[in-house]
Formats: structure tokens, C-alpha cells, sequence
């Protein structure tokens, strides 16, 4: 299972789980975690309609790069999406769907050195085997 957000850091760790499951002839579970943004709902904001649109977005890059390689490197590939926060969303999918292992990029945010990234605490889980791509 990958998680995958857009960010640049999060696109690299879909393309080392594509690998991974290209050689082990697994089904690669791509995962979209749609974040709720509470506030930004109260103030009326289309945050359900601007998360569906990143998830779209998302689905159409992972088609468009699976046909580039196609008849190179065939994987096997399945997107799902959910609501919620990033970590506890990628927790919910991998136990959903039984992920033998977790891969994620690295946060690209500066705050996470103090409070944790998503990728500290899917590790400190110890749930899974869990592969932080920078």
C-alpha cells in the first residue's frame, strides 16, 4: 500500500511501491486520504468538492503514468480513497486492506522535525514494515 497525496516526496514513494510490486506480483493499493478541514466548512468553503478534485487529479496521473509504461512494467493497481486525517486514514486502509507493507513519502514540511510526521508515526506503530521515500 502506498499513500499518496501529490506532494513530490509522496509521487516518488508511488513509483518505489510500483517497483516493489511490479517484482513481487502484488496488487499495488494506492491511498488518497481526503483531509477534513472542519473550519474551512463552517466558513462554507467547497472542501469535499476541492478534495474530490485532487483525488480525480491523482487517479488520472496514476492512469496516465501506467500507460506510459505499459507492456514494460505491468503492476497491478487499485485507488481508494477516505476521509479523515492522514495518519489515522492510512491506518484505517492498511488494516482494510490487509497491507503487507506501508509506503510513504517523506514530509516536506518543516514542522513535522518537532511534532512527528505521518511516516514517524506509521513507524512507530509497528504495525507494518512501513519504507519512508525522501
Amino acid at each position: 500500500m502506498v499513500g499518496l497525496d501529490g506532494s513530490e516526496s509522496s509521487l516518488r514513494a508511488a513509483a518505489y511501491a510500483g517497483g516493489l510490486a511490479r517484482r513481487q506480483g502484488a496488487l499495488l493499493a494506492v491511498v488518497y486520504v481526503q483531509p477534513v478541514v472542519a473550519a474551512g466548512a463552517m466558513l462554507g468553503a467547497p472542501v469535499t468538492d476541492t478534495t474530490d478534485e485532487i483525488a480525480e487529479d491523482l487517479i488520472a496521473q496514476i492512469r496516465e503514468a501506467a500507460e506510459r509504461v505499459r507492456g514494460i512494467f505491468d503492476v497491478r493497481w487499485e485507488f481508494h480513497t477516505y476521509r479523515g486525517d492522514p495518519y489515522n486514514g492510512l491506518v484505517q486502509a492498511a488494516d482494510e486492506l490487509t497491507a503487507d507493507a506501508v509506503v510513504v513519502g517523506a514530509s516536506e514540511k518543516a514542522g513535522h522535525r518537532i511534532v512527528g510526521s505521518v511516516a514517524v508515526r506509521l513507524v512507530k506503530a509497528g504495525r507494518w514494515p512501513v519504507t519512508v521515500v525522501p
